[in-house]
């Protein structure tokens, strides 16, 4: 055993040969309130506050996301209901609670960059643009433009509520006006899912005993693919990925068009969304999906 060694058989550190009294005693004399100390303590702060302020854009973008849903869940009632007014307004006033949460979010972004909490909003904004989207199909039969989109979401003082969590050095440099624009991105990404809505769509109107619907919703659904196909692989990841999910919900609603046209004669309406449930599983089940 060589003379570096302890009893042990473990090399001794260099720091062992000082006391640890001694060594206490050198980081209690540090000083605490030096320049260096005091970045980093900004520094923390900072990023304290940024943390905070991504973890509150988390909530209201889950808030976002699951009253979406419940506005497309209601819509889908709309070719069983004996009102589809009503509806309509019951939809219009689930958005407008929707879009309170969306300026809680604009308010929250005051005076920051909003790409830099974008991954925390996203997914709230793009089911917004997907319920919308759905409610402006259903009364024009036809697609919003992301600019009607970014209208709806401006707001001013008037309707202004109270909001809690607010930071307080915003408080005074406050504008009247707030606005929260939808990224092109997270538009794409809403319409390629209301491709999904509309798919569910013509079903539930075959079941109904509405056969025209199907065709206009084929030749709606082909426009929308076309435009994605001219995007392409140049377009970011995640606009691509959808691609494939669009295509199917087109080839169903193509092969209920198909069915109709051929053998609508032949089967009863109240069987034809039978038949379209079960073409639809083994189209399932020859891709893959589950």
């Amino acid at each position: 055993m060589s003379g570096k060694e302890g009893s042990g058989g473990f090399r001794k550190r260099k720091h062992d040969n000082f006391p640890h009294g001694q060594r206490r005693e050198e980081k209690e004399n540090v000083n605490p309130p030096s320049a260096l100390m005091k970045s980093f303590k900004s520094f923390q702060l900072e990023l304290d506050t940024r943390h905070d302020k991504y973890e509150r854009l988390v909530k209201l973008s889950r808030d976002i996301t699951i009253e979406s849903k419940r506005t497309i869940f209601l819509l889908h009632r709309f070719t069983s209901a004996p009102s589809g007014e009503e509806i309509l307004s019951e939809s219009e006033v689930k958005l407008d609670a929707v879009r309170q949460k969306i300026k809680q979010v604009a308010q929250e972004l005051i005076g920051e960059d909003m790409y830099q909490f974008h991954r925390a909003i996203s997914p709230g904004l793009q089911e917004y643009v997907e319920a919308v989207s759905f409610q402006y199909f259903i009364k024009t039969r036809s697609l919003i433009s992301v600019e009607e989109i970014n209208k709806q979401l401006i707001f001013t003082a008037e309707d202004r509520e109270e909001t809690t969590n607010m930071t307080s050095n915003c408080h005074d440099k406050e504008p009247r006006r707030w606005s929260l624009k939808v990224t092109p991105v997270d538009y794409l990404l809403g319409v390629a899912d209301l491709t999904g809505e509309l798919m569910r769509l013509c079903i539930s109107s075959v079941g109904n005993g509405d056969i025209d619907t199907p065709f206009e919703l084929s030749q709606f659904l082909r426009q929308i693919y076309d435009g994605f196909t001219f995007i392409g692989n140049t377009g970011p990841y995640e606009v691509s990925k959808k691609l494939y999910t669009l295509k199917q919900s087109l080839a169903k609603v193509e092969n209920a068009c198909y069915t109709l046209k051929v053998r609508g004669s032949e089967i009863p309406k109240h069987m034809l969304a039978d038949v379209f449930s079960t073409k639809t599983e083994l189209i399932d089940q020859e891709e893959g999906l589950p």
